[in-house]
């Protein structure tokens, strides 16, 4: 029975085994599918299904010899093509496509039957490429670049029609698709794409070049314009493509051909915009830098502006001037003259203020809409671009156009004529006409002062300071700060007097010093400008600059004017030296403030015993030494300059030499260290104390000497000369000619030797002039005779020895320095050493003092021995000896020290008084105790 069990359990443990193997098996097995549902099945996509057609077999039909006169069938495959491709051409296709265009396109002047099958491809050549896969875009990226250049070979075709439909395409291929392109498992390629293959084909230069062949045919001219229009619009590639075809020339030079629609011009101007909006400027004013195109420009410029009348007119005449404007910024040489465009703009731009009987401008009537205040302000423009060639100021000259502008310097009127500009546009016509007369007043002084310009300037600055109102608009791109006030006027008309009296024009210096300008513009200063230097904006810092600068520029070697300056000019001075130098860099012009009046010091006060007395009475000079003392280096030459004239007065040395700046350094100091600053700038020779290390070249700097000795023209000056200039040298060497060489106080000893090299300056400048003449002998091959070569030996044995004799002054001041530090370190030890004995002695005192106030018998002792001392110390008189002789001293006294002259009594009562008051004295009210009487001893 057990073997029975025991069989039974053995096959239900192999049935078991068998069981979970088969399950195991049928886990691991991957079910097959007989068949695969797509969409195409299930009818889920959307669309046309795309059907493509075997292209090579119909370029080989159309080339293959034996098929090439079916033209039948050559038709019906076009045809084909076309019906299938109706949502457009695949990318990958695109090589069979233009290949069979080609094809037809070379046929198409035997066989015209070809022409319709071509326009019909070309029709869908405008419709987006399909893709299969994203990637496409990038695989096939070269082929549709090269496909879209081939649309504009395709313009060799002699076919209106082809040429026609080519533009048709290229424009929409540019544009977002008109129909929708549903194709099976194909998309169409994105706007963003078409329009970076056509910047990175050449397909705009190639519509440039192919208007060669449209000079004749008004309607596809106008059809590539307008696909050139596209193409410039926002694409810098594009317009770039066209500049390298010549495109600005070629537009410009047809601007004026026939056309009634009066399409051509407007596109062409267009075009030529968007090329220097986009493209590069520079290119644009080059290739119309000739009479063809200017000539192009003046006469549909003149057409449009004596024929055209309606707003779309006025704008393109106004494009038109901004082109020109644009290449006479650019092109200066533009032949503007040689056109006589440069006439007819100073007539169009005077005819209003200055009457002219030019049948030009007979009818012409300029209203107050928007444009033609803009062409008023483009003509100004333009002339002023146009002066910079002399030739053009006689025909501004001639055209009176000084005469017009000036007639805009008035003050402004609040009432306005009903055909005059309102008063905004003449605000701004007033400001850019100063801005204008900025640049021609320099250049045509005679009729500056034929319109009497200093008169109607000194007019609008009196009425700019003046109560009248007037709220300025400040539109305009001169009217900076000119809103609601009069400050855009009175920064423009300082600016203009500036330029003018900048010319240095004597006639023109006078006839403003006649009419009162220098007590006027001192009079503006001192009322309009009294606002702290902290508290004043960009523009009323650029104003007062531009005062003191008119100010120096009239007084200015005229002691009249200068005594005109007087003493109010000098306070006026005098308060802006005072200017915080920390404002110097603050950004908003306190350095140019600044300078202006140290420029004026130098122009309008130095020169004049009067105004100098008085400047030296107001400490002008501490004044400059202190900006000096402060300053950037950049101002520095212009304030030594000053106080070297300054000190042409004999007062102004006391001044100097008074002067303390910080750390009470001197004046002398100062510029010791100025020229220290110099020579390290220009890298001179110095060792670390300053001294002289190469006594052959004892001033020469490292510029200088890398450059060498060049022989050049008796009228050109060599590097030593060039040097006085350059630097400050020479302004030190003649301040300390004047203030001395001896007893300055407050020098260093680096000082000293500082102004040992400062004291022979001169010498050595003469020894480096030398030197470079024989230098410039030896390159030049030229022997001089022998006394000239001997006395030029001895100047350069001169100079050598003067050298070597500063070097060892320096040297022995050096050394006694160097002497005099070793005996003051010397005395220093000394005195810490007596410190210390001091310290030792004071142990010591203490020591003694304990033990004698400790031990009775060490005090006695002491009080004997300053009683022997005193008594050795005595003069023995014999007075002493007598018999009534009394002794003062107090013998029972157990102290050491001597005793004072003054006795203090202490109250041993106990009373305390709190009342201010002394009580009457009564004796009753006293407590009967013992008063006692003590004598204090000081110590």
């Amino acid at each position: 029975m057990a073997v029975a069990t025991a069989s039974r359990t053995g096959h239900l443990g192999q049935s078991s085994g068998l069981m979970a193997d088969t399950q195991q098996a049928g886990d691991s097995r991957i079910p097959l599918v007989s068949h695969i549902i797509t969409d195409d099945d299930l009818g889920l996509n959307q669309g046309t299904k795309h059907q493509p057609v075997n292209l090579k077999r119909v370029i080989k039909l159309l080339t293959d010899p034996h098929s090439m006169m079916l033209y039948d069938r050559h038709i019906h495959a076009l045809q084909r093509i076309v019906r299938h491709y109706q949502k457009g051409f695949p990318m990958k296709e695109l090589v069979q496509v233009f290949k069979i265009l080609n094809v037809c396109a070379d046929r198409v002047d035997s066989q015209p039957l070809y022409e319709q099958p071509i326009v019909d491809i070309l029709r869908l050549c405008a419709l987006p490429y399909l893709k299969e896969k994203s990637s496409d875009e990038l695989i096939y990226e070269q082929i549709v670049i090269e496909s879209v250049s081939q649309l504009g070979y395709l313009m060799r075709i002699p076919s209106d029609t082809v040429r026609k439909q080519i533009c048709v395409t290229l424009k929409e291929f540019y544009h977002e698709a008109s129909t929708a392109q549903d194709v099976q498992k194909h998309k169409p390629s994105s706007m963003a794409y078409n329009r970076r293959m056509v910047e990175q084909s050449d397909i705009s230069e190639t519509l440039i070049k192919s208007m060669a062949l449209l000079e004749n045919n008004l309607d596809l001219k106008l059809q590539v314009l307008s696909v050139l229009q596209d193409y410039s619009k926002e694409s810098e590639k594009n317009c770039n493509q066209m500049l390298r075809a010549d495109g600005a020339r070629r537009l410009c030079s047809r601007l004026t051909d026939p056309d009634p629609s009066g399409q051509l011009l407007f596109r062409s101007v267009d075009v030529l915009w968007n090329l220097l909006e986009f493209g590069d400027k520079q290119a644009v004013s080059d290739q119309l830098n000739n009479i063809t195109c200017i000539g192009q420009l003046r006469d549909a410029f003149v057409f449009q502006l004596t024929q055209g009348y309606s707003h779309y007119d006025r704008q393109l005449r106004n494009d038109l001037m901004v082109i020109a404007n644009t290449v006479a910024a650019l092109s200066p040489e533009a032949p503007f003259v040689e056109t006589g465009f440069v006439k007819q703009l100073t007539l169009f731009a005077t005819f209003q203020e200055v009457k002219s009987h030019n049948p030009l401008v007979k009818q012409l009537k300029l209203m107050t809409n928007h444009e033609d205040f803009e062409l008023k302000k483009l003509l100004f423009n333009i002339l002023v671009l146009l002066s910079r060639d002399p030739t053009v100021i006689a025909i501004l000259s001639e055209g009176h156009l000084l005469l017009a502008l000036f007639s805009f310097v008035r003050a402004n009127d609040k009432q306005v004529a009903p055909r005059e500009w309102t008063t905004a546009q003449f605000e701004e016509l007033q400001l850019q006409s100063m801005v204008s007369l900025c640049t021609l007043c320099p250049l045509m002084p005679e009729d500056y002062m034929t319109c009497q310009g200093s008169t109607r300037l000194l007019l609008l600055l009196e009425w700019c300071v003046g109560p009248d109102s007037f709220g300025g608009q400040g539109n305009s791109f001169f009217g900076t700060s000119g809103r609601g006030n009069k400050k855009a006027q009175m920064r423009q008309c300082l600016r203009l007097m500036r330029s003018v009296v900048s010319t240095e024009d004597e006639m023109v210096l006078q006839d403003l010093a006649d009419q009162g300008a220098i007590n006027q513009l001192l009079g503006v200063l001192n009322t309009a400008f009294i606002k702290v230097a902290d508290e004043c904006d960009t523009v009323e810092i650029e104003m007062q600059a531009d005062i003191l600068f008119i100010l120096s520029c009239l007084c200015d070697g005229d002691m009249h004017r200068k005594e005109l300056f007087g003493v109010q000019g000098v306070d006026m001075v005098v308060r802006y030296l005072k200017t915080d130098t920390k404002l110097i860099n603050s950004g908003l012009g306190h350095h140019k403030l600044l300078l202006a009046a140290i420029d004026c010091t130098w122009c309008a006060i130095v020169g004049c015993y009067v105004t100098e007395d008085y400047f030296l009475e107001k400490e002008g000079v501490f004044l400059l030494i202190d900006l000096l003392e402060v300053c950037p280096k950049n101002m520095h030459n212009l304030i030594m300059g000053c106080l070297l004239d300054l000190c042409e007065n004999p007062k102004t040395i006391n001044h100097v030499l008074t002067w303390r700046g910080q750390d009470s350094s001197s004046a002398a100091h100062l510029f010791c260290h100025i020229w220290r600053k110099e020579e390290t700038e220009i890298g001179c020779k110095r060792d670390a104390h300053g001294a002289i290390s190469d006594v052959t070249k004892p001033l020469m700097g490292h510029i200088q000497e890398e450059r060498g000795t060049v022989s050049l023209p008796a009228k050109c000056p060599s590097q030593a000369i060039v040097d006085v200039s350059e630097n400050m040298r020479a302004k030190i060497y003649s301040i300390f000619c004047k203030i001395g060489f001896t007893d300055l106080p407050g020098l260093t000893v680096e000082d000293h030797v500082t102004l040992v090299i400062i004291e022979k300056y001169l010498d050595f400048k003469m020894g480096e002039v030398w030197t470079e003449t024989m230098k410039e002998l030896e390159v030049e091959n030229v022997r001089p005779v022998t006394p000239d070569a001997e006395a030029m030996e001895a100047i350069s044995r001169a100079i050598d020895e003067r050298a070597q004799i500063v070097a060892s002054t320096q040297s022995e001041l050096l050394e006694a320095q160097h002497n005099q530090d070793i005996l003051d370190e010397q005395e220093f030890y000394a005195e810490i050493r007596e410190n210390h004995r001091q310290k030792e002695k004071t142990l010591a005192d203490f020591a003694d003092y304990v033990a004698r106030t400790s031990n009775y018998s060490l005090l006695k002792a002491a009080k004997e021995r300053q009683e022997i001392s005193i008594g050795a110390s005595r003069v023995q008189p014999k007075y002493r000896e007598a018999d009534n002789f009394h002794d003062t001293k107090l013998h029972n006294l157990k102290t050491t020290v001597f005793s004072g002259k003054q006795v203090k009594v202490e109250n041993s009562l106990g009373l305390s008084r709190t009342d201010t008051d002394l009580a009457p004295y009564d004796p009753g009210d006293l407590p009967s105790t013992d008063r006692q009487l003590i004598k204090h001893l000081t110590i």
